[in-house]
């Protein structure tokens, strides 16, 4: 036995470290206040008031997620300042897809030793993607977990509860003829890193090199944070006629389109109505990939699909494009399940 006994911080957990993040993060924090929310951080618990939200008879919708091995390159280049972003799209994309509006959210960020001024960058990126998104950040847990994590690792994970009023819940109403609008992405997004991060070792690059596909180094053209859909497609929503939406994450269109047609339907997509990005052209090229791959890998240069009403379709494609999207005419629902393609995208 030491003489003076043993402590927390002794075993590599630095308690006050924790304290003083949490009094770092809090005016990011405060930033994304909106109706409903009761407490700030600190509590042991969370409050919301859905009415004080202005929801009557509220149905709730939660989803989780993380970001993948996407997380490796942040850590690998250093640059963790939109990997908060990642985050939180990965799950307030996913809600607007049931039909609800994102209302708060929670993080949870684990690591081997406290680093706080790299964990404030991280957390700084989660309230920057709730408040693009119109979501309060409300509470998270800072785990120092010594002998868990390697050195400078991390690990990240999302929890998001979002609301509508009952009998609004999306998919409803799709029928064949319905017209499919795709939304642009903002690059790789979130899915595919362990393909993308081969890719990269078989090209010889360096994360520092400059990026063949942009004017960034590659690291930082691949962190490209995922695309926030949630207040273009709450604005299509609210404007009436859109029946479902896909978020094209892994699986890209193939596997995720079909999620949200009812059985018995399927999509006939024409790839020539939109041009494939730079950064999936290299990432074809360099992996010998197969279209039909990188269909079902990536989101390929489309984020969000919205199946909406044929006589809508213009009128919703303005309020998008409104909104800030690029909107691309990808096709119809079809009687024939699965998703078929006419055209070529390379």
């Amino acid at each position: 036995m030491t003489k003076d006994g043993l402590t927390y911080a002794d075993a590599g957990v630095d308690i006050d470290a924790g304290n003083t993040l949490v009094e770092r993060i809090k005016p990011a924090a405060k930033r994304t206040a909106r109706s409903g929310v009761m407490a700030g951080l600190g509590g042991f618990g969370a409050l919301f008031d859905l009415k004080g939200a202005g929801y009557n008879d509220p149905i709730l919708v939660a989803a989780t997620d993380g970001v993948g091995t996407k997380l490796r390159i942040a850590i690998d280049t250093g640059n963790v300042d939109t990997i908060g972003i990642d985050l939180v799209a990965m799950c307030v994309n996913d809600l607007v897809c049931q039909g609800a509006e994102p209302l708060f959210f929670l993080d949870y960020f684990a690591t081997g030793k406290l680093e706080l001024d790299e964990a404030t960058r991280i957390i700084n990126g989660i309230a920057k993607g709730c408040e693009l998104s119109g979501c309060a950040l409300i509470g998270g847990e800072t785990a120092e977990m010594p002998g868990m994590y390697h050195k400078g690792d991390f690990d990240l994970a999302g929890f998001a509860v979002g609301a509508m009023e009952r009998g609004e819940d999306l998919p409803a109403g799709v029928v064949a003829g319905d017209v499919l609008l795709g939304l642009a992405s903002d690059g790789v997004h979130s899915n595919g890193y362990s393909l993308v991060r081969r890719i990269v070792e078989v090209s010889g690059l360096a994360w520092s090199d400059k990026a063949p596909f942009a004017e960034d180094s590659l690291g930082a053209a691949l962190l490209a944070p995922t695309k926030l859909y949630v207040k273009s497609a709450l604005a299509a929503i609210n404007a009436g006629g859109v029946h479902a939406l896909a978020h094209i994450t892994g699986g890209g269109l193939t596997e995720n389109l079909p999620r949200v047609l009812p059985e018995g339907l399927g999509a006939q997509i024409d790839l020539n109505a939109w041009e494939l990005p730079p950064v999936f052209k290299w990432l074809s090229d360099v992996g010998g990939m197969a279209e039909a791959e990188m269909l079902k890998t990536f989101n390929a240069g489309v984020g969000m699909v919205l199946a909406v009403s044929a006589t809508e379709a213009e009128a919703l494609k303005a309020v998008l494009q409104d909104a800030g999207e690029t909107v691309y005419t990808l096709g119809t629902v079809t009687q024939s399940e699965g998703v078929a393609y006419t055209g070529s995208l390379v």
